[in-house]
């Protein structure tokens, strides 16, 4: 799979995609992450990528000159799966679209910053808008990276164990379940005698049960 970022801020990577998993991925040519800085993208002297908005207001907006030729160099070079504008204002990330797009080969993601993007880019150039939560950031950059890093660990090979992903919550609109290591009792503490027990059946029913009662407790909607 094949990332590409574009952004205004194009160090702001290098923290979140250097260490763990991102990282062990990039080594191991499981995943290609790119930073696209947009500023030389800019046509203008200054290499400015934003612009008062018409009708007046508050806030800066991103202009559509720079977007539109950063996207359309890369457009000419591969094809994409999906073009994303990560925004607040957009449907919100789910593990299954998280799941879609795990099976992609090439990926675009749009970061937006100040009040946002011309709204001609999103008519016309994305393919896909995804927000992560209903809250504002300063920028998309956060975003990105908090889709990149859902994306990646679904490919497989990325992850140790493969099926680990697949009891995460979510997987099947369900929270996961209690889990517990050594030692088996702290301070008076003990883990419940189920997972002792060494009987399969016993512990895979105890952990539904609990996934459901979970959910039934935090994310009601997510038995609708």
């Amino acid at each position: 799979m094949r990332i590409d970022i574009i952004t205004i801020f194009p160090d702001y990577f290098d923290g979140p995609f250097s260490h763990s998993i991102i990282k062990r991925a990039q080594e191991n040519k499981l995943v290609e992450i790119f930073i696209q800085d947009l500023r030389p993208h800019s046509t203008n002297k200054q290499k400015s990528v934003d612009d008062y908005q018409f009708g007046g207001g508050s806030g800066m907006v991103m202009n559509i000159q720079p977007i539109d030729n950063c996207i359309s160099k890369l457009k000419s070079e591969r094809n994409y799966d999906e073009i994303i504008y990560l925004t607040p204002d957009s449907p919100t990330l789910t593990q299954n679209t998280c799941n879609s797009l795990s099976s992609s080969k090439n990926l675009i993601l749009l970061c937006g910053h100040y009040k946002g993007i011309d709204q001609r880019v999103r008519d016309h150039l994305i393919t896909k808008e995804i927000s992560i939560g209903d809250y504002v950031l300063t920028g998309g950059e956060l975003a990105a990276a908090v889709l990149t890093d859902t994306i990646v660990r679904l490919i497989p090979g990325v992850l140790s164990d493969e099926t680990s992903a697949l009891s995460d919550s979510f997987q099947d609109n369900l929270l996961s379940h209690p889990i517990y290591t050594r030692p088996s009792e702290y301070k008076g503490w003990k883990v419940p005698e189920v997972l002792l027990s060494g009987n399969s059946k016993l512990i895979d029913k105890w952990r539904e049960e609990k996934s459901i009662e979970l959910t039934k407790n935090i994310r009601p909607d997510l038995l609708k």
